[in-house]
């Protein structure tokens, strides 16, 4: 339900400032009884309390799949964070990316989807959207404006993400939306590691904007949740996709994330504190060939990123000198304070090693030696740097 975007007491939050509206965004206490925070609402049924109200849908909630008091007050929160029309919840980033895309393609259409796109985005695209009739291709993602080469009449959608999966290039996407738009195609963007507060997605031209609420919203590695915001444009075709899948998240999902929301701002400012001094740390280390950063002012992407974000998250990847796999493995199973696991966004600090030479298709993805990607947690810098110098006295033993 897209609600009426209202805050404690009935008062627009609009006019506020960032910090006031997550904390106020989507809250109304007076409607339950002056307690906090929306309660869990559990339900599929709604009762209407005459034949002609049943027969004229006379009730603010129709069915469970369709909105509750719970889904509603995040809705209404993310729409305002986001400066959107509308909000779509799913079961999870991925969830929300199909979402997405459903809503706006169709059998014949053409896609254009970046090259560092999050790997599970494209193995939907390369299997459910292909079994349905629609070509994806892959671009460069530094193509710019010079995506024009590659739009077509059929061109229905073209999908960014900034910085990218694993790699973290950085979009042109105020150039690349010009583009589109002018070619008449809808820009789709996985806004996940920015989130709204440090990259407003529909003021630099992106219609669908994904968040895997996953991470930063939950913040506590405890959640499956996805968001896809709508401007005006596509919000309708949007709304009623989500109607006809009614693949909705449950209700406690909702609950805990509309609770870490709250406190998000403070949590990524951390993330960002840690990552932005880890990253400058690793880049010293003689183990590490180069820190891929788009905040750093050594990153082929600084300029974008200085130009239209505001803040990074606590994500960013290194690529290591040449290293064997067994001084790999030396390195990553002695950790201590990094786990291995997939995700990010949590107070634990992660690692996972990866290699995207397999499977991009458009670019050529080139590394002297293993790639690793960080999520900088909420952890003691001195005790995380501690463990990775450990990890790479390990590194060298084992060469």
């Amino acid at each position: 339900m897209d609600g009426d975007r209202r805050g404690k007491g009935g008062t627009a939050t609009g006019q506020w400032g960032e910090s006031t509206r997550l904390v106020h965004a989507g809250r109304d206490p007076w409607r339950q009884h002056g307690f906090v925070n929306a309660p869990i609402y559990r339900g599929s049924t709604v009762l209407y309390p005459t034949y002609d109200d049943l027969m004229h849908r006379r009730s603010r909630y129709v069915y469970g799949t369709k909105g509750t008091p719970t889904t509603e007050a995040l809705e209404t929160a993310w729409s305002e964070l986001s400066g959107a029309a509308g909000t779509a919840l799913a079961p999870s980033g991925l969830s929300a990316v199909a979402l997405a895309l459903m809503s706006a393609v169709k059998a014949g259409d053409h896609v254009l989807v970046t090259d560092s796109v999050y790997r599970p985005t494209r193995e939907f695209c390369d299997e459910l959207l292909t079994r349905l009739g629609v070509e994806t291709q892959y671009y460069d993602p530094v193509i710019g404006a010079g995506i024009d080469a590659l739009m077509r009449e059929n061109t229905s959608v073209v999908f960014v993400e900034a910085p990218g999966s694993q790699t973290f290039e950085m979009q042109d996407i105020p150039a690349i939306a010009e583009v589109a738009h002018a070619r008449g195609a809808v820009v789709m963007m996985d806004n996940t590691w920015a989130t709204p507060l440090y990259f407003p997605p529909h003021a630099r031209g992106v219609d669908l904007a994904i968040e895997a609420g996953t991470k930063y919203l939950s913040g506590n590695s405890d959640l499956l949740l996805g968001l896809v915001s709508a401007n005006e444009r596509c919000w309708p075709a949007l709304r009623r996709t989500y109607e006809l899948f009614s693949s909705c998240p449950g209700p406690e999902d909702v609950f805990l994330c509309l609770r870490g929301m709250r406190t998000m701002k403070l949590r990524l400012r951390e993330h960002e504190r840690q990552a932005f001094d880890m990253a400058r740390w690793l880049a010293e280390r003689p183990e590490v060939a180069r820190v891929m950063h788009p905040g750093l002012e050594s990153d082929p992407g600084h300029a974008i990123w200085k130009r239209d974000f505001t803040g990074a998250s606590g994500l960013f990847s290194i690529e290591l000198k040449p290293a064997s796999r067994a001084a790999l493995a030396a390195f990553l199973d002695g950790l201590k304070l990094f786990g291995m696991g997939y995700s990010w966004g949590g107070f634990e600090s992660l690692v996972i090693p990866f290699d995207c030479t397999t499977y991009r298709t458009a670019t050529r993805f080139e590394a002297q030696g293993p790639c690793l990607r960080f999520h900088i947690g909420l952890e003691d810098l001195d005790d995380l740097k501690a463990d990775l110098d450990a990890g790479f006295a390990r590194l060298r033993a084992s060469a």
